[in-house]
């Protein structure tokens, strides 16, 4: 068992290493993505301008016009693009930022290596979380370094499972970068393997219950993911280099649907299992609490997204305060006092 326990905790090093890379190779991916769409878009403007294409000469500066009595362009002369109307540059600009998918719109050479990171760095988590699972006789979530690397690890893995139904990846630093900040704040929390509270020592309830949160807590991550890109696209999409608003619309709206249900049946778990430990099925603990309302705010989503009124940044909006809850459900232990706090620290 000591072994397996070393083994573990060296994946979850190489993990987080792992994890580390692949969040920068994707904020370089979608630098790439930005700055490829800026410079095709610039050369479709000048191609648009071009006398060659245009089948026009340009004018010279101080030319004078064709005729009898008419002087010679000036050798050496630059061409002034003054008689070209600026409104004709906009236009051509503008065309060109609605043009077709820009270089690197379906990936670049970093988009390949983030995701082959983010692939290995799930696996490592996987394996060391699972390994622990195998040391303690239950679910690896017990205190507050074993949540913490299983939620990075279902955060990768959720991302992981919407990118190959969607074409995410210009996002993907933002689910990657809660789950970077996750893992290295695990890094800094003792891992030594303690006996547990006696509230918590119900091993299956344990491994479901909590299971279940760590796992709609991941897919959460993907659709608040999706609710940043979509507040910054807008409904005219405003950048090109993003996936399109629909589809942010489609990812967020897709990862609620699977996530929800999970969350539901975890807080129903929950009751159940406060009614075997302390007596009562709700009790008002801060952590309850914060767990209904990160559903409601969910439940509210579901609804909002089908009525014209609440349809696109409302919702979006909601994306984003629901993560935010999640985020205060995960930690709440840390700053109130409740029957909850076991964080281990």
């Amino acid at each position: 068992m000591d072994t397996l326990a070393t083994v573990s905790q060296l994946l979850f090093s190489a993990g987080t290493v792992a994890l580390v890379v692949a969040f920068a190779a994707s904020v370089g991916h979608a630098v790439l993505l930005a700055n490829g769409r800026r410079v095709a878009a610039a050369a479709a403007a000048a191609a648009a301008l071009s006398p060659a294409r245009a089948g026009t000469q340009p004018a010279f500066a101080g030319a004078q016009p064709s005729g009898a009595g008419a002087q010679p362009p000036i050798a050496g002369a630059r061409p002034s693009w003054a008689g070209v109307a600026s409104g004709s540059f906009v236009r051509a600009r503008a065309a060109a930022e609605s043009a077709g998918p820009a270089p690197y719109a379906f990936g670049t050479g970093l988009s390949g290596i983030a995701q082959w990171l983010a692939v290995a760095a799930f696996a490592a988590l996987l394996v060391s979380a699972t390994l622990r699972g195998i040391v303690v006789g239950r679910g690896p979530w017990g205190n507050l370094f074993e949540f913490s690397v299983a939620f990075a690890t279902s955060i990768v893995g959720g991302y992981l499972l919407l990118e190959r139904r969607f074409p995410i990846r210009s996002i993907a630093a933002i689910p990657l970068a809660v789950a970077v900040f996750l893992a290295l704040y695990a890094s800094s929390l003792p891992s030594s393997i303690e006996r547990l509270v006696p509230a918590l020592q119900n091993a299956p309830l344990l491994t479901i219950h909590v299971g279940m949160a760590v796992l709609s807590y991941g897919i959460f991550a993907t659709s608040f993911a999706a609710g940043i890109g979509y507040l910054a696209q807008g409904k005219s999409d405003r950048y090109a280099w993003l996936p399109s608003h629909k589809v942010l619309d489609q990812v967020a709206y897709r990862a609620v649907i699977i996530g929800f249900p999970i969350f539901a049946t975890m807080i129903i778990l929950g009751s159940w299992w406060a009614s075997i430990a302390w007596s009562r099925y709700w009790g008002w603990d801060p952590k309850e609490t914060a767990a209904l309302v990160t559903w409601l705010v969910y439940a509210i989503y579901l609804h909002a997204r089908n009525q014209r009124a609440w349809a696109g940044r409302p919702a979006a909006l909601l994306l984003v305060v629901g993560f935010g809850m999640v985020l205060v459900t995960y930690s709440g232990s840390l700053w109130f006092s409740g029957l909850h706090a076991y964080s281990g620290l």
